[in-house]
């Protein structure tokens, strides 16, 4: 628990993350924010595209349609997460001259995606009636 607690503190104190190491060439830098940009331009387009599964397919099952939501709804919150700490962990492992950390995320991001968008289909398909 108490990582958890200074994790989010350097999330929210980003003058502490400066205090780490030394300061990495800007490019680098700026690469990882334009990262963490596309990881929220991300986070909001799942977060979209539930809000829509959820008001624009009245028609379809109320349990489809909620589960659908829901799974781009938590896909788009847990992107926003990620992407925070993401960079975190990517800038200190520039300041500190290491390498930069591997994630499984990506990936399981994309199985909830590809799944959310096999489920669509079928619904298309099926010409979504309950």
């Amino acid at each position: 628990m108490r990582a958890v607690r200074r994790t989010v503190r350097l999330w929210l104190a980003p003058g502490r993350l400066a205090e780490e190491g030394d300061t990495p060439d800007y490019r680098f830098s700026l690469a990882n924010e334009r990262t963490f940009l596309a990881w929220l331009r991300t986070a909001l387009a799942l977060i979209g595209g539930g809000f829509a599964v959820d008001q624009f397919l009245p028609d379809l099952r109320w349990g489809l349609r909620v589960g659908l939501a829901l799974a781009l709804l938590l896909a788009g919150a847990l992107s926003a997460l990620r992407s925070v700490s993401h960079f975190v962990r990517c800038e200190r492992a520039m300041r500190r001259g290491e390498d930069l950390p591997l994630s499984r995320f990506p990936a399981l991001l994309s199985l909830v995606i590809a799944v959310v968008a096999l489920a669509m289909v079928v619904v298309v398909l099926a010409g979504w009636q309950s």
